[in-house]
């Protein structure tokens, strides 16, 4: 079995994450900074040219992208 680590998400909740009103909802986005660090730690997996610590990064972060579209998606549906 192979352990993965990764950076932990609540780092980037101060510096990296914002709330944005899309129509009459606020909704969890990545700031413009964040969003451009996940893009290019994903184009460096693609090519597989990330050192350990860049996946352990990319790993946090995809994990924050993932509870924050759980979060958004049940504000949209308790909105309806």
């Amino acid at each position: 079995m192979i352990t993965q680590t990764m950076v932990k998400p609540s780092s980037w909740i101060e510096t990296g994450v914002r709330i944005s009103q899309v129509r009459q909802l606020y909704l969890f986005k990545f700031t413009d900074e964040l969003q451009e660090r996940l893009d290019e730690l994903s184009d460096k997996s693609k090519i597989d040219i990330l050192s350990s610590e860049e996946a352990a990064e990319l790993a946090g972060i995809l994990e924050l992208n993932q509870i924050f579209t759980m979060i958004n998606a049940k504000i949209i549906a308790e909105s309806k």
